[in-house]
């Protein structure tokens, strides 16, 4: 019964038997609560969908750089600095208060709750582009998209180093850190599948190199732990940049000094292209690099 309510409602099966282990099915007018319970023929079955609860997160209006927006998702630019999603330490000013604010009337109860569907996360000091969902049938068809990787997305990253081969890919399983549990590493057990290819788009000498990143999968910190695990630290990483990189010792010494202080990793999500979960427009979308890394660039190119 809920796989078939699902189909028809457009709701999440998770959703369906939630709902109806809740008591709004009914068959022929009685309440059924089993979401395993097989069809029987000639049975008329409905489903009563309540209106969709307040999110607990609270409002919060921010200016947002809105790439594409319609009923069903809303694709942004995500400044550095900007966390996605209420957690510990961050309860307010978040992107997902920023959309409770911005579309919270347009929100069609995605679980049951009227929120913004995040699909997908850029870390807090990572910029570009990403894809919100608003309603429930978007964000079953982009969860699923992300989970396939039917879809492309590219990163810019600013690498200490000069990778060999200039275009290649790393293929090493990504988990917890053995003995530090906040940080993420190749490890050789308990770790997951994870591989990243990689493009040397610029470099400067054998100090730096501008690195366009694609992911096969999507594993937490995936680039920045790929990158140092090749020893090409992200400029600026602070989890995975253990140490002053010798690549720098061949810059002037201004030049080093702006790279060694900035405060975050130099990774820009730049690209983002998918199908339209509801419309079936295929939709591509691309941000500059921003001001902060593009001084970088700057910096490295009066230098080198």
């Amino acid at each position: 019964m809920d796989r078939a309510l699902a189909a028809l409602s457009g709701l999440s099966r998770s959703r369906v038997k939630a709902l109806i282990e809740a008591g709004h099915a009914r068959r022929d007018g009685v309440p059924v609560r089993e979401p395993a319970e097989a069809l029987r023929a000639g049975a008329g079955y409905s489903l009563d969908v309540p209106p969709p609860e307040a999110a607990a997160p609270r409002p919060q209006a921010m200016d947002l750089a809105i790439l594409f927006e319609d009923r069903h998702l809303i694709v942004l630019d995500k400044p550095a600095g900007l966390v996605v999603h209420p957690a510990p330490g961050h309860a307010e000013g978040t992107l997902v208060n920023a959309i409770l604010a911005h579309a919270g009337d347009e929100l069609s109860g995605i679980g049951g709750e009227k929120r913004p569907g995040i699909v997908h996360r850029l870390d807090k000091d990572t910029s570009g582009v990403m894809v919100v969902a608003k309603s429930d049938v978007a964000h079953q068809a982009l969860s699923t998209a992300f989970a396939e990787r039917n879809l492309e997305r590219a990163y810019l990253a600013l690498a200490w180093g000069l990778p060999s081969p200039a275009a290649g890919e790393v293929e090493a399983p990504v988990g917890r850190h053995p003995t530090d549990r906040k940080r993420m590493a190749v490890v050789q057990r308990g770790g997951k599948h994870a591989l990243t290819r990689y493009v040397t788009e610029r470099a400067w000498g054998t100090a730096c190199a501008l690195l366009r990143c694609r992911l096969a999968t999507g594993r937490t910190h995936q680039i920045r732990v790929h990158l140092a695990h090749l020893g090409h630290p992200l400029v600026g990483d602070p989890v995975y940049l253990r140490r002053t990189p010798t690549a720098s010792r061949g810059l002037p010494e201004a030049t080093r000094d702006v790279l060694l202080s900035f405060p975050r990793q130099a990774l820009h999500a730049a690209t983002l292209a998918f199908r339209h979960p509801v419309t079936g427009e295929e939709l591509s979308f691309s941000s500059p690099v921003p001001p902060d890394m593009a001084a970088l660039i700057a910096a490295l190119d009066q230098a080198v």
